[in-house]
């Protein structure tokens, strides 16, 4: 089944039940406490964690046909860069079946894998650590033509480009051989919404909700504002969200920010904002589940915005010839390991 050595530290490899047990455990050693079934005639020790992200893949692979590769979630997962594609529903503890693609028929359906028989092209299968994994394109759009919305669309979108692991004009390449497929026109909308310098999931989530709110919005995410009056053009802040036209900035705020120290820094920024004549509505997390009190936030503070329309405007978003745009993938792979650990540190974090 594994045609290639995986290279991976830490994955253990599934081994098939050998009836001599030279190269696996006897039927009645795999029957035993010592060893753990992954498929039918193949096991793993009994003491490797399988929930493991990376030892999930490598199972779900086990006993199926040569030309399997995984696909969607768990082939982005896969990638050492990936950092938002952990195989966990949205609810933080359900997991997510393994998507395996595959072109022959015939393979046995069981728990924790989904075996797939949609389109494969012959560019659309690589190898990475000895795994045969779809490439990044074939995985996010196998992902967005399932989604259940075009939200949950774009945040698959939003987050492959976040992990650099592709962009816009790649998926839009990708997305032109579709043709007539099922979930191509999801595709195509979630692509129009989509944004290269989204930092969270959430951020993706309160942007689709504002803009079914406010569909005209003029939005920019993690727009950097900075001070015209300063030599230097001093940099002020950096909202999660702004509306440019209207001056409402948008902050979205977890659990992380009750703690102390996180909190006070959103007070402090929430009193910079006021300063500079900004209006600021937040998402808080339980907002997620219930979006009517986020919305009534969001019409109070265009309301309060408009009332300030003829003020001058206390920032700008003319960039200093010293600051470093990384607003793009490709903005961000042009960097060199010094300038990420500096101007990506937050992204990081």
């Amino acid at each position: 089944m594994f045609p290639h050595p995986v290279t991976r530290p830490g994955v253990v490899l599934p081994c098939h039940v050998d009836p001599a047990g030279r190269t696996g455990p006897t039927p009645g050693q795999a029957r035993g406490p010592r060893w753990r079934r992954v498929a039918p005639a193949w096991c793993v020790p009994s003491g490797i964690d399988g929930g493991a992200l990376e030892q999930r893949v490598v199972e779900a692979l086990a006993g199926l046909p040569a030309d399997a590769a995984v696909t969607g979630w768990a082939s982005l997962g896969w990638r050492r860069e990936s950092r938002w594609f952990g195989g966990i529903a949205e609810d933080g503890r359900t997991r997510l079946d393994v998507p395996i693609a595959l072109t022959t028929r015939g393979a046995r359906p069981r728990t924790g894998v989904e075996l797939t028989e949609d389109w494969l092209f012959e560019a659309d299968v690589e190898v990475i650590d000895g795994l045969p994994v779809t490439r990044v394109e074939r995985a996010v759009a196998f992902e967005v033509c399932r989604a259940t919305s075009v939200a949950v669309a774009v945040r698959v979108i939003d987050m492959a480009c976040a992990d650099d692991l592709t962009d816009l004009a790649g998926l839009r390449r990708y997305a032109g051989g579709l043709v007539s497929r099922p979930g191509i026109c999801t595709f195509r909308d979630a692509l129009d919404l989509a944004d290269e310098n989204a930092w969270s999931p959430q951020e993706v989530g309160m942007r689709m909700a504002w803009l079914r709110r406010r569909p005209r919005a003029v939005l920019q995410t993690n727009c950097p504002l900075f001070d015209p009056a300063a030599p230097n053009g001093r940099h002020l802040t950096t909202p999660d969200l702004i509306d440019l036209r209207a001056g409402v900035v948008g902050e979205y705020e977890g659990v992380v920010h009750l703690a102390d120290g996180v909190r006070r820094k959103d007070l402090d920024r929430d009193a910079l904002y006021r300063d500079l004549d900004l209006e600021v509505v937040t998402m808080m997390s339980e907002d997620r589940r219930d979006v009517s009190a986020f919305f009534a936030r969001l019409d109070a503070a265009y309301r309060r915005a408009e009332k300030r329309s003829d003020h001058p405007r206390r920032w700008t978003t003319e960039q200093p010839g010293w600051w470093v745009d990384t607003s793009t993938v490709a903005r961000r792979g042009a960097l060199d390991e010094h300038q990420r650990r500096i101007w990506l540190r937050r992204l990081a974090g």
